[in-house]
Formats: structure tokens, sequence, C-alpha cells
């Protein structure tokens, strides 16, 4: 039984793992973005894929998100821990906070999402009513309190296409639309955990306001975006330990 953690822009490794092995896993949807590299970390057997893959090389609508879930799936991964960069749509989430996620708007299109459509099955509908584990979640939330981290708890993330960021008035719309933050990455990948039943949870780190949203009114600078990752994909890594911490049966 292990955790996995999928790492996104500026999580590209886990320097902190004490490396087990790496393992090309193949499956029936294609090559994953990697090898998953497995390791342990205080007392937790752990799994981590990148997936962009470790180079950073794979834009978001290229990801195949089937094989990257089916791949942790078929190792025995028991729940999996997701971490995405996002722009801010609400103003009061500032570059470096660290988002729990509760609700997605899926606005992608085009992207395989599903275990289910092969002709020889039958239709399948998945309840994706509250797409994040309950029970995952509280234990992030955890986590965060014992390593003395903030985040916050909850808000709508929408998923758009990408790799482009968006214009001012798309942002505008996905604000009417009830989105928190947005990013590129995460549908279909929760979906499809739920469909292989892998409890999912995840974090949100946010690199920047979105499109038209205070210092981003007329442009949004991506020299910003890398410091700022840079400087809160670690505090993110603490919140990670301290989830692993408490599963490890160290606390």
């Amino acid at each position: 039984m292990s955790v996995a953690i999928v790492g996104g822009s500026g999580f590209t490794n886990f320097a902190e793992l004490e490396l087990i092995r790496r393992e090309i896993v193949r499956t029936p949807y294609g090559e994953p973005s990697g090898p998953l590299t497995f390791g342990t970390l205080n007392g937790a057997d752990v799994v981590f894929l990148p997936r962009h893959g470790y180079g950073h090389t794979l834009p978001p609508h290229d990801i195949n998100y089937r094989a990257n879930v089916w791949a942790l799936h078929k190792v025995g991964a028991t729940e999996i821990v997701s971490v995405a960069s996002v722009g801010a749509i609400r103003d009061d989430l500032a570059p470096g906070s660290i988002v729990l996620l509760d609700q997605i708007i899926d606005y992608t299109w085009g992207r395989a999402s599903s275990y289910f459509d092969s002709p020889d099955m039958p239709v399948t509908h998945i309840d994706f009513t509250i797409p994040f584990d309950r029970d995952l979640r509280l234990r992030l939330k955890a986590g965060c309190h014992h390593c003395g981290e903030t985040l916050t708890d909850g808000a709508t993330y929408a998923c758009t296409q990408g790799p482009r960021l968006e214009t001012a008035a798309e942002i505008e719309r996905l604000a009417r639309d009830g989105a928190h933050v947005v990013g590129m990455t995460l549908m279909p990948e929760a979906a499809l955990a739920r469909e292989v039943a892998i409890p999912y949870a995840a974090l949100a780190v946010v690199v920047n306001y979105a499109a038209g949203r205070k210092d981003s009114l007329t442009e949004i600078s991506v020299a910003d975006i890398a410091l700022t990752l840079d400087s809160t994909m670690q505090r993110v890594r603490a919140i990670v330990m301290g989830f692993l911490k408490q599963r490890g049966g160290a606390l």
C-alpha cells in the first residue's frame, strides 16, 4: 500500500524520498509521463510521478492522463495526492498561496477522459458530485497543521485546455461561472482516479493572478511565475511530508 504523489510544474522530482527503485510501467493506454519512482519518507511508502515528465517536456493537452493513473493503479497506489500550479481568479488568493481544492469545473476538450469508452464496455457513470476525497483532504489539512504551514481550505478549480494562458475575457467568464483558480491539468486526472476507485485530493500552488486581475491586468510575467514556483514548492513539500509522517505512523 503506497501513496502516489503526482507532481506538477515546479515539482518534477521529490529529492527527499529514500529511493528504492524506478520502474517503467506499461499500460493498455500507452506510456505514462515517465518511470515511476518508488521510495519511502517518514515511514510511508511513496510512488512519485511528474505529470509533465522529468524534464517538464509534456504540455497539459498532451499528457497521457489515462496511462498515468492506470500505472499508479497497477502498482497498488491506494491514494493520490496531486500538486498543480494555478492562477488566482479570487482576489484574496495572492501568489504564494497554497489551496486545498474542493471543486472542479472542466473546460477541456479532446482529451481521452474515461476508461469506459470502448465499444465492448457497458455505459458507466461515476458519481463526481464531490471530486476530491473528503478523508484525504482532512489528512492533508492535518499534515499542514503539523508542519506549521498555512493553506486555504476550499476553492473551485477551472481546468482549461492550454497550453496558452487565458485571455482576460476568458477569466471574466470563469469568474462568472464560479471558479476561484485556473489551471490546465487536473482533468481528466481526477475523474480517472475516481473511475479506478483511488481516493484523490489536490494541492494548488497560486503562482500568479490570472489574466486581467491585479498585477496581471495587461500581462502575466512568466519570470515572476518561476520565482513563485521555486519558493512555494518548498512549502508544498513540507505539507506533503507532514501528511506522510502521519500516514507512516511517525507522529
